[in-house]
């Protein structure tokens, strides 16, 4: 139940207006068909319709990441896998390897997953039913209703971060967007404003006006085609929604990996497991240094534990600073050399000796990448310790 002063039923009530539905039903989506952005998959085929595939690979590119940064992806993706077959029959190598970059590597995972369902149970054609396209990996209620609407024109509102910043502007929704219940009344509210003869067209507008005009900072209100209905643009501080509550402090850790090579100048590398975060991608042996240990001694014993090999730990590489999603890292890389033992895995993941001009040819988390990058720059040194 909402709370006093919250908004959200006040939201309820107010949609329900004439003003208010037709500033959504009509004006915005008047506005998207002048202003709506040119993005590879919105191109419609040869039917006029747009290919429920495409439109599928487009939406778990966008999922926590920007249209400008994805649309290289999606085009590079669709032309190496350009249909749902293709993709299903591919190597999982393969596909991260096109998804090189792009972070979340669970959604190339499960994309892939979801493929080969699709081409076992619904002979490669993407599922239009709720029910069906819901069944299918790594399908969430945000996925199904911005594919099932954009390409079967399914009457399900989508609710995003653009989404949840237009309505608690314009509803002046004071109540916690990361909260479950905010979340869900925000959803009841999308339903209820949603155009339900044109659901995909709908979406798209409320979508493109979070991203291009109502932003998180510095908002165009002057252009807005919902300004004349915007609680938060009449009371002059837009900028103040959605109102979310504090997160906690970002876990940070310092990881030591080792750049192993043999005689013949080839590096030694590993894959991770597919259950585990960055599942299926390469990497070099290493991890967190623990309490009172040098980074020296934290990756000789990491790459004991990962890969049964003593080595001796030479000078550093690179030093690396990235960010996750929930926590940050530092990464040492050193160099290293095989002292005693034989590469082996205890849970039987593969391994490999590549050489350095090949490494292109294995799919990398952005933070080995980095470290690659830093030995090409070094690769001129006559001895790599």
């Amino acid at each position: 139940m909402a709370e006093a002063g919250d908004g959200l039923d006040d939201a309820l009530d107010t949609a329900a207006s004439p003003e208010v539905r037709d500033a959504f039903r009509q004006s915005l989506p008047a506005w998207f068909d002048g202003a709506r952005r040119p993005m590879p998959w919105r191109e419609p085929g040869k039917d006029g319709r747009r290919d429920p595939y495409r439109v599928w690979v487009s939406e778990v590119m966008l999922q926590q990441t920007r249209v400008e940064t994805a649309t290289p992806y999606f085009r590079r993706f669709v032309e190496r896998f350009p249909t749902v077959e293709a993709l299903a029959a591919a190597p999982l190598d393969d596909v991260l390897k096109h998804w090189e970059g792009l972070g979340y590597y669970s959604r190339a995972r499960n994309l892939h997953r979801a493929a080969g369902q699709v081409v076992a149970e619904h002979g490669g054609a993407v599922p239009s039913t709720e029910e069906a396209f819901r069944a299918l990996p790594g399908v969430g209620p945000y996925t199904a209703a911005a594919v099932l609407s954009l390409a079967f024109d399914a009457p399900l509102a989508v609710l995003d971060g653009n989404v949840i910043r237009v309505l608690t502007r314009v509803f002046a929704v004071t109540a916690d967007a990361r909260a479950g219940r905010t979340r869900t009344a925000l959803q009841t509210l999308a339903d209820a404003l949603l155009d339900r003869e044109r659901p995909g067209r709908w979406n798209e507008s409320v979508m493109e006006l979070g991203a291009t005009v109502c932003t998180p900072r510095s908002p165009a209100c002057p252009r807005c085609p919902l300004r004349p209905v915007c609680q938060a643009a009449a009371l002059g501080t837009p900028e103040a929604f959605p109102v979310v509550s504090k997160r906690a402090p970002t876990p940070h850790h310092t990881i030591a990996v080792g750049v192993v090579t043999d005689d013949d100048g080839r590096v030694l590398i590993q894959r991770r497991p597919e259950d585990a975060m960055l599942g299926g991608l390469w990497e070099f042996p290493g991890g967190k240094v623990e309490p009172g240990e040098s980074l020296e001694d934290a990756c000789a014993r990491e790459v004991r534990e990962e890969l049964g090999v003593e080595v001796a730990v030479g000078a550093p590489i690179a030093r690396v600073e990235h960010a996750y999603s929930h926590f940050r890292i530092t990464m040492h890389a050193f160099r290293c050399r095989v002292v005693s033992g034989e590469p082996r895995t205890e849970t039987g993941e593969p391994w490999a000796w590549v050489a350095i001009g090949d490494l292109d040819g294995y799919a990398f988390p952005r933070a080995n990448g980095r470290v690659i990058e830093a030995l090409r720059e070094q690769v001129r040194a006559p001895r790599l310790l």
